[in-house]
């Protein structure tokens, strides 16, 4: 297949992606230096997500059987790029002092980033396995990067072997589609019925592919390893794996239940709706009994997809609209939550700073920091004028607008859950310091580049929950087929 000028013009972002973990590499092989490749990363996923700009010119393009750059694929590439550009600000504040070479990470983080575009991108199924293993292979890694005890290599280990074994749950899946169809485009799965196939085959199929993304994307009971994976990983990567790879498990996953209808059999999404009642509920009552901010927030995160899974359940009216802002109100609120975290306990100086004790007093060490993660509190819990509250709400209507009563039930219950913990982490910020302080973030956080990221966060919570017209125009610019 001859590739035109449009086309090289879509795949611009992927290769100057691309070229950035190669420079990253180059850099390493000629001499280390950890500000220069931080600084390296910073400048390629900035020219990237500038290339989307003129991509949007030419949008719709099918690039190959494989990719389909489209509006809908340009807005979560945007939200990628900018998510990981925050994750590279905090990894690069945080791995000063860190004992041993850390340029490699930078590559790994480009790397995945490249497997989120692929995925936000594809309408093929092997497009889809190649961007989800590009982009989870490169997270084994960083889950366990700096390795400060087993909780790192636990949590690294244990990512490998049950994303291993969601893989083979989704070839399983796609293999029994391609038996149905012959085909592995999603477009073409609108008309398996035509097919006479076995019913059963496309149910079986298909729920295999729900399961192995319910595991990508935390959902109960395919959670287990979540907690234990943000405990482990370091601040940074914790913030990544909590936005990107969700971010672009669901996006894909949104698309193929909007391109392919024909899969939308009331089993499967009964089966969907099922799993997302239950990962609001039990993931706010887990999150209830944890004295630890990261697994604390990675019970919260559960809970958080669950009021998303909500709106493939629905898949009609302003569910894609819907998911869109949820989406972009999550990630700014998750990447700001974390960044606290990550300022606290960076420099590099051992185990991050998690434990809920080590946020007691911090209002009166560090008030703008403590301000910060107050906003990040309430924005998860929904109150009015953050992100939170606008993404909550229209959890609620897509739930009314498709009688999906016992969702809007379990969205209502899971938030007033929530109200507890969440503001269980800010109420100990405002107590009094304890004696002896074990760490703390430095005098100057704002200063720095993680800092300056952090305040971003908090201004785009502000600004989402106060005036979200411009993005919910965005949104709805770059719809399915946008």
């Amino acid at each position: 297949m001859t590739l035109t000028n449009t086309d090289l013009l879509a795949l611009l972002p992927f290769f100057v992606v691309g070229l950035t973990a190669l420079g990253t590499l180059a850099g390493i092989t000629y001499k280390r230096n950890h500000t220069f490749s931080a600084w390296f990363t910073y400048i390629g996923l900035i020219i990237a997500l500038l290339c989307l700009i003129p991509v949007w010119s030419v949008t719709p393009v099918q690039v190959t059987p494989l990719l389909l750059i489209d509006g809908y694929s340009i807005l979560y590439m945007a939200m990628a790029l900018i998510s990981t550009l925050v994750c590279a600000t905090l990894a690069h504040a945080y791995l000063e002092g860190f004992p041993d070479r850390c340029e490699e990470f930078y590559t790994l983080l480009v790397c995945s980033v490249a497997g989120a575009m692929t995925l936000v991108a594809a309408n093929h199924f092997a497009s889809l396995f190649i961007g989800l293993e590009l982009l989870s292979v490169p997270m084994y890694g960083m889950i366990a990067y700096a390795c400060r005890d087993r909780t790192s290599l636990e949590g690294g280990i244990k990512y490998l072997i049950l994303s291993g074994a969601a893989s083979g749950l989704l070839l399983f899946g796609m293999a029994l589609l391609y038996a149905v169809s012959g085909s592995l485009n999603f477009a073409e799965l609108s008309s398996l019925n035509a097919f006479g196939a076995p019913a059963s085959w496309l149910v079986i199929g298909v729920g295999m592919i729900v399961i192995a993304f319910g595991f990508k994307l935390s959902l109960v009971p395919f959670h287990l390893w979540t907690p234990d994976v943000y405990q482990g990983a370091p601040g940074p990567v914790a913030a990544y794996v909590a936005t990107v790879s969700k971010l672009a498990a669901f996006a894909v996953l949104l698309r193929f239940f909007m391109v392919a209808p024909s899969v939308d059999s009331n089993g499967i999404l009964g089966l969907i709706a099922l799993i997302a009642f239950l990962s609001m509920i039990i993931g706010n009552v887990l999150a209830l009994m944890q004295n630890n901010v990261k697994r604390l927030l990675g019970y919260s995160t559960i809970a958080q997809i669950g009021y998303l899974l909500t709106m493939i359940a629905a898949s009609e009216g302003i569910a894609v609209e819907a998911a869109g802002f949820y989406l972009a109100a999550y990630i700014v609120t998750m990447l700001g939550a974390f960044g606290v975290v990550t300022l606290v306990s960076s420099p590099y100086t051992g185990p991050d700073a998690d434990a809920l004790e080590n946020y007691r007093g911090l209002f009166w060490r560090r008030p703008y920091l403590a301000a910060v993660m107050t906003i990040m509190m309430i924005s998860l819990a929904g109150i009015p004028l953050t992100a939170g509250f606008i993404s909550k709400f229209y959890a609620i209507a897509v739930g009314m607008q498709s009688s999906l009563w016992w969702l809007v039930v379990g969205i209502i219950i899971g938030s007033a859950i929530g109200l507890y913990y969440y503001m269980r982490v800010t109420v100990i910020m405002f107590l009094d310091k304890p004696q002896h302080v074990l760490r703390d973030a430095s005098g100057s956080w704002e200063l720095r580049s993680g800092g300056v990221m952090v305040l971003l966060m908090t201004i785009l919570v502000l600004w989402l929950g106060i005036y979200p017209q411009p993005i919910i125009s965005f949104i709805e610019a770059a719809g399915i087929g946008g």
